[in-house]
């Protein structure tokens, strides 16, 4: 499995070689899927105890920016300066943000408010008032390693369409996150999640996904939100990946703004995210950005 060598360490970090470590357990919980055609993780997927332990600290970073915003965030206050906060928290921890010039992203965080869907740019212009929601999400590089994440913020007063929306996105993410388990499709993932939006009659964007983090800022698995009944990637222990459902009030469709950046929503209803790095375990998920 995963083109280990049966007398090669195995992949859990253990120390142990293959064969008397995972790998009767690898063949008996996977040979049905791959008799079924599903895709298994190549090995440069599973991180290695060590480096599990590098995303966790660079995941440290993360959550200490967020919980900085949690404090900042208001009304009257820019989005410029929210990415502002961004930077400073980032510098004192000695990291980097890996959204600052990533194929020309200029600022160190993305701000979405209200129809915007992600990859909102930080601006001067942008100020937050009373009834807005926005996310805030940032990817951060410690180390070499990588840990992302978003929050959700509601301005002041919001209306109860916003609220309902806020929070049923974030149960869409809890959901997701909750019944994630080794030796899974990771498609699982996505059934969850639009089966608690079409409750409430909600889009959930299909062009935009989660993906695997950890040693890149993107990688895979491409972790879809929607519901499929194609064969997707296996999850397996050591395996790191986001789960980010991104929830639009009306239709799933999304447009891009002028900038190349901005997603919009094709009918400019509401939309909502949020986002955390997670690790597959041996007996369920570890949410690392908690």
């Amino acid at each position: 499995m995963f083109n280990i060598g049966r007398n090669d360490r195995c992949w859990c970090g253990s120390g142990k070689k293959y064969k008397v470590c995972h790998e009767r357990l690898d063949e008996e919980k996977l040979m049905p899927f791959i008799a079924e055609g599903y895709p298994l993780p190549y090995k440069e997927l599973i991180l290695s105890p060590e480096q599990i332990e590098g995303v966790k600290k660079c995941s440290r970073v993360s959550v200490a920016i967020m919980d900085e915003l949690d404090s900042f965030i208001k009304e009257g206050v820019s989005t410029d300066q929210i990415n502002d906060v961004v930077e400073k928290v980032t510098a004192d921890f000695g990291a980097e943000s890996a959204d600052l010039g990533y194929e020309g992203f200029p600022k160190s965080c993305c701000t979405s408010i209200n129809n915007v869907v992600c990859h909102g740019i930080p601006n001067k212009k942008d100020i937050l008032k009373d009834g807005d929601i926005i996310n805030v999400d940032v990817t951060t590089k410690l180390n070499g390693y990588f840990s992302d994440m978003s929050r959700m913020y509601m301005i002041g007063n919001v209306s109860d369409e916003a609220r309902q929306l806020t929070e049923v996105t974030k149960k869409c993410m809890d959901e997701g996150i909750a019944c994630i388990k080794p030796y899974m499709p990771v498609g699982e993932i996505g059934n969850v999640i639009n089966d608690i939006a079409d409750k409430y009659n909600y889009g959930v964007v299909r062009a935009l996904c989660g993906h695997g983090v950890g040693l890149v800022f993107h990688g895979d698995p491409m972790v879809n939100h929607y519901r499929t009944d194609d064969k997707t990637m296996i999850l397996v222990p050591g395996m790191m990946l986001t789960v980010e459902p991104m929830i639009n009030a009306g239709t799933y469709n999304v447009k891009i703004a002028d900038d190349g950046w901005t997603v919009l929503t094709a009918d400019g209803s509401l939309s909502a995210q949020w986002e955390h790095t997670l690790l597959v375990t041996e007996t369920g998920v570890e949410i690392i950005t908690a």
